[in-house]
C-alpha cells in the first residue's frame, strides 16, 4: 500500500532554490491546506455534534497522538482552560512517550501499543468520554492501540489522518480525512499535514465550547482573567455589552470575579 504522506516532494531539489524561492514554494503548498480541510468539514461537524452530547453528559475529550500530532493535541487541550474556562480535565492531550516527548523525541514511543492502553486506563477512560486519535500517516501503533481500547470501553471515537487508506480511519466512528498530499520536504508531515491538524483541532475545540455556551456575540465569556491583556479584553466587552464606563466595568469585574458573572449581573439570563 502506498502512503501519500511519504510520496516524493513535488519539488525535485529544494536545496537548489534561493531562500525567497524556497519560501514561495512552501507558501504555495500551504495555500492548499485550508481547501483540503474544507472538504472535510462535514466529517468534522459530525464528530463535534456527537462530542457535544458526551461532554454535556460529563464526559471528556482526549486527544491521542505521537510526535508533532501529539504535541498539537496537547497544545489544543492546554488552550481550552484559559480560552473557554474549561476544567483542566475536560480536554486532555496524550502524547506517546509522555511529557518528555513534548520537548523532544522519545525512542520507539510511537510503537508502544501497551503504553497507549495504559495511558488511557490511567485516566479511567469510560464510555462517557471521547477519544480523538491524531496521526498524519494514520498508522501510528500508539494511536491505533488507543483507538482500539477506546472502542472496547465504549468511548466515542474520532480520528484525523492525511492518508486516504489509513488504518486508523477504519477503526473509529468519526474519521476525518484531510488529503494534504506530498510534503515539500519529503515525508515531513509537520508541514502541510501538521498545519491541517492544527486547523482541525482549532475547529473541534472552538465549535465544542461554542455549542456548550461559552461564547456570546462571538466573544469568549469564560476567559480566565490571568493577565493584563485578558483583563482589558473583558473590560472592553463588558463596557460594550452593558453600556458601562471603564471604571464601572472594572469595579464589576473585581466584585464578580469573572466576565460571565459580570454579564449576568447586568443582564440576567432569561
Amino acid at each position: 500500500m502506498s502512503w501519500l504522506t511519504e510520496a516524493d516532494s513535488p519539488y525535485p531539489a529544494i536545496e537548489t532554490l534561493d531562500t525567497l524561492a524556497l519560501l514561495e514554494a512552501m507558501n504555495d503548498e500551504d495555500q492548499q491546506v485550508p481547501l483540503a480541510v474544507r472538504k472535510a468539514l462535514p466529517q468534522i461537524a459530525a464528530f463535534v455534534e456527537a462530542l457535544v452530547q458526551r461532554v454535556r453528559g460529563g464526559g471528556r475529550l482526549i486527544y491521542v497522538g505521537s510526535g508533532t500530532s501529539g504535541r498539537l493535541g496537547v497544545l489544543d487541550a492546554a488552550e481550552c482552560p484559559p480560552t473557554f474556562g474549561a476544567h483542566p480535565d475536560q480536554v486532555i492531550g496524550l502524547i506517546a512517550g509522555g511529557e518528555a516527548a513534548f520537548r523532544g523525541p522519545v525512542e520507539a514511543a510511537e510503537d508502544n501499543e501497551a503504553a497507549a492502553k495504559a495511558d488511557l486506563a490511567s485516566l479511567h477512560l469510560t464510555a462517557q468520554d471521547a477519544v480523538f486519535g491524531i496521526s498524519a500517516s494514520g498508522r501510528t501503533p500508539y494511536v491505533l492501540a488507543a483507538a482500539r481500547y477506546a472502542r472496547e470501553v465504549g468511548a466515542l471515537t474520532g480520528a484525523f489522518s492525511a492518508n486516504p487508506d489509513a488504518p486508523l480511519l477504519s477503526l473509529v466512528e468519526y474519521p476525518v480525512l484531510v488529503v494534504t498530499g506530498p510534503e515539500i520536504l519529503t515525508g515531513s508531515t509537520r508541514l502541510k499535514a501538521g498545519t491541517a491538524t492544527k486547523l482541525v483541532l482549532n475547529m473541534i475545540s472552538t465549535a465544542l465550547f461554542t455549542r456548550l455556551g461559552h461564547v456570546r456575540h462571538s466573544r469568549m465569556i469564560d476567559l480566565q482573567l490571568v493577565n493584563r491583556k485578558l483583563w482589558a479584553r473583558a473590560v472592553r466587552y463588558l463596557q460594550e455589552a452593558a453600556g458601562l464606563s471603564q471604571t464601572e466595568a472594572e469595579a464589576l469585574l473585581r466584585r464578580t470575579g469573572s466576565l460571565r458573572r459580570a454579564l449576568e449581573a447586568v443582564r440576567p439570563p432569561s
